[in-house]
C-alpha cells in the first residue's frame, strides 16, 4: 500500500471526483488502482469563500514498485507505515500475585485491557460506581444540587472524560502508533467508524457510556477483576518497594505492580502518597472561568457561507493570548454545541467544566478561558497546588450562593468591571444554577486582569468573542493535574519499585487519547517486568 498525504479537494466534491483526481495526482488509469482508503480527513478554513479538504489516502495500485520509484522525491507519497498494535509479550501462566490497576478513567482502563489480553489477569480498583450508577449520580447533582464526593464528574467508571466531549485527539507524540490502537477498541466497543480517519474524532457523553461498558466486559472476559466502590486506602511499601494494597474495608491485596491512574482530582490519594514518602512535586496547572456565546455564531465566523455543513460540523476554535502581566490565557477544552458542567468532587465547592454530546447540537458553544499559573503562584510543598484549587473553589461556592449554584457575569460587564444583575441573549447551559455576581473576586487579580485583557484580542480573531451578552461562568480549576509523581525511564516511581505512576492525575497526560496510550505503555512496562522476573 501507498501513503498519499495533503491531497486537498473541494469541500462539496462528489466521490467519483476524489477518485479521478487521485488517478491524476499519481498519474495511473483506473486499470492501475486496485482499491483506496481515507486514513485522515481534515479540513482547511483559512479561506472562507474556498474551504477544502485534505485527505490522508491509502491507496492499492497494481504496479507499487514503479509508482514509488516515479514519486521518490516527492514527500507526500510514500509506503503506508504499519500502524497495527504488536504485544510485548504474552504470560505463559496466570500470575499469583496479580498486577493492581487503580482507577477506570481511560488511562487505567486501556492499562487494564492491555495487561489482560496479555494474559495478566489485572485487578482493577475503582472508588467509584459504574458507569450508568455513576452517571445517576452525578445527574442528581446537576439536577437536585446533591453532591456524591465517591461518584460524580470526577469519581467512577470511565474517569472525567465521560463527561467531556470525548475528544479523541492529541498533539503527543506516537511514533508506536498506540492512539490508532486506542481508536480501533473503542470502534470494537461501539463508536462511529468515522473517529479512525476524520481529523478532530469525539465521541460525547451518551456514547462513551456504552463504550466504557464493553470495554469492562472485554476485560472481565479476558480473565480481569474489576471492583467498583472499592476506595485505595493506603499502599503497602517495604524498602522501597510496593507489596500490596489497603482497601477501605480493610482487605489487603498482595501484589508487586502497582498502576496508579487516579485522574487529577483523588486529592487524598496524593495527600496518602505524600505521606509514604512517595516521591511527589507541584507542577503548572491552569484556572479560568467557563465561556458561553451562540454556536451559530462561532459557525459563522469559522466557516462563513459554508456554517452548517456536515463535513464541517459544529466549528471549534484555540485561541491563546501572551498577556502584558507576563500570563498566557488560553482557551482550553472547547466543546461546539455543548454544556457547562458541575464538576466538583468535594462538598461546599464549585467547579465547572464543559461537555458536548455526539452531535454538538446545544445552542451554545463553551469553552475554558484560563490562565496559565506556576508552583512559584502557591509555594508551600508538593500539594499546594491542591489547597489553591480548593480556596477558589470554596470561594466560587460561597460567591453562587452556597447551593451549588455557579457564580457568573456577562462578558460586557466583566470587561466593565460591574456586577451582572440580568442575563442577556445568552442563557448559561450550567446547572443547577447560575447566580449572577462580579467574578473579579472568584480568581487572583492577575487572573483577572489576564482574561479581561485576553478577552478583547480574541475578539480580534473570532468576531463576537467579546460580544456583552456572552457568559463567563466560574470557577474553572481542574485543567490538569497539580502535582506531578515522577518515574524513571522504566514508568516506575522515582523511588518506589513496583509503582507506576500514568496518565493525567500523575502529570503524563491530558486528554482521553494521551492518557489511553500511556497506559498502554505503562501496561508494557508492567507486563515485560513481569515476565522477565519469572512471575507469570
Amino acid at each position: 500500500m501507498l501513503r498519499l498525504t495533503e491531497f486537498k479537494l473541494p469541500l462539496n466534491h462528489s466521490e467519483a471526483e476524489l477518485k479521478t483526481r487521485l488517478m491524476q495526482r499519481l498519474g495511473i488509469g483506473a486499470d492501475e488502482l486496485v482499491s483506496f482508503t481515507v486514513f485522515r480527513r481534515g479540513y482547511d478554513a483559512r479561506r472562507l469563500s474556498a474551504i477544502v479538504l485534505i485527505y490522508t489516502l491509502d491507496v492499492e495500485v497494481r504496479d507499487e514498485a514503479s509508482l514509488l520509484q516515479r514519486f521518490r522525491d516527492d514527500l507526500h507519497v510514500s509506503l503506508t507505515p504499519d500502524t497495527s498494535y504488536h504485544f510485548v509479550t504474552h504470560a505463559k501462566d496466570r500470575p499469583i500475585l496479580r498486577p493492581v490497576v487503580i482507577g477506570t478513567g481511560p488511562c487505567g482502563m486501556f492499562a487494564a485491557l492491555i495487561l489482560a489480553q496479555m494474559g495478566l489477569c489485572p485487578i482493577v480498583l475503582e472508588r467509584g460506581k459504574s458507569v450508568r450508577e455513576r452517571t445517576k449520580d452525578t445527574f442528581g447533582l446537576w439536577r437536585q444540587g446533591i453532591l456524591n464526593p465517591e461518584s460524580n464528574v470526577q469519581f467512577g467508571e470511565g474517569g472525567a472524560g465521560t463527561f467531556s466531549d470525548g475528544k479523541l485527539h492529541s498533539q503527543i507524540k506516537d511514533p508506536k502508533h498506540y492512539g490508532r490502537k486506542v481508536l480501533l477498541e473503542f470502534v470494537k466497543a461501539g463508536a462511529p467508524e468515522e473517529i479512525l480517519y476524520v481529523s478532530k474524532p469525539h465521541i460525547g457523553t451518551f456514547r462513551l457510556v456504552g463504550m466504557v461498558e464493553q470495554i469492562r466486559a472485554n476485560i472481565e472476559a479476558l480473565g480481569g477483576e474489576i471492583r467498583f466502590q472499592t476506595k485505595v486506602e493506603d499502599i503497602l511499601i517495604d524498602n522501597g518497594q510496593v507489596r500490596g494494597v489497603v482497601l477501605g474495608s480493610g482487605e489487603v491485596i498482595n501484589c508487586d505492580h502497582v498502576i496508579l491512574a487516579v485522574g487529577h482530582s483523588a486529592r487524598d490519594t496524593f495527600g496518602m502518597l505524600h505521606q509514604r514518602g512517595v516521591y511527589i512535586e507541584a507542577k503548572p496547572f491552569s484556572i479560568g472561568f467557563r465561556i458561553e456565546h451562540p454556536q451559530y455564531m462561532i459557525d459563522r465566523c469559522r466557516f462563513g457561507k459554508n456554517a452548517g455543513n456536515p463535513l464541517l460540523g459544529a466549528a471549534d476554535y484555540k485561541l491563546v493570548h501572551h498577556c502584558s502581566n507576563g500570563r498566557s490565557v488560553y482557551s482550553f477544552c472547547m466543546c461546539p454545541g455543548g454544556t457547562v458542567v458541575a464538576a466538583t468532587s468535594e462538598e461546599g465547592r464549585v467547579v465547572t467544566n464543559g461537555m458536548s454530546q455526539y452531535s454538538r447540537n446545544e445552542r451554545n458553544a463553551n469553552s475554558g478561558i484560563v490562565v496559565g499559573i506556576t508552583p512559584s503562584d502557591y509555594p508551600g510543598g508538593p500539594l499546594a497546588g491542591i489547597d489553591f484549587q480548593r480556596h477558589w473553589e470554596t470561594r466560587a461556592f460561597e460567591l453562587g450562593g452556597g447551593n451549588y449554584h455557579a457564580p457568573g457575569q456577562t462578558v460586557g460587564d466583566f470587561l466593565a468591571n460591574r456586577p451582572s444583575t440580568v442575563l442577556g441573549s445568552v442563557i448559561p447551559s450550567y446547572t443547577p444554577g447560575v447566580h449572577l455576581c462580579d467574578l473579579s473576586a472568584s480568581l487572583p487579580d492577575y487572573a483577572i486582569n489576564a482574561i479581561r485583557e485576553a478577552i478583547p484580542v480574541f475578539d480580534k480573531q473570532i468576531k463576537g468573542f467579546a460580544m456583552a451578552d456572552a457568559m463567563l461562568t466560574g470557577v474553572e480549576t481542574r485543567t490538569s493535574s497539580p502535582v506531578r509523581i515522577k518515574r524513571r525511564e522504566d514508568f516506575q516511581s522515582l523511588n518506589i519499585a513496583g509503582l507506576y505512576p500514568a496518565g493525567e492525575g500523575a502529570g503524563y497526560a491530558g486528554g482521553i487519547l494521551s492518557a489511553a496510550v500511556d497506559g498502554i505503555q505503562v501496561a508494557e512496562a508492567v507486563a515485560l517486568s513481569m515476565v522477565r522476573s519469572g512471575k507469570c
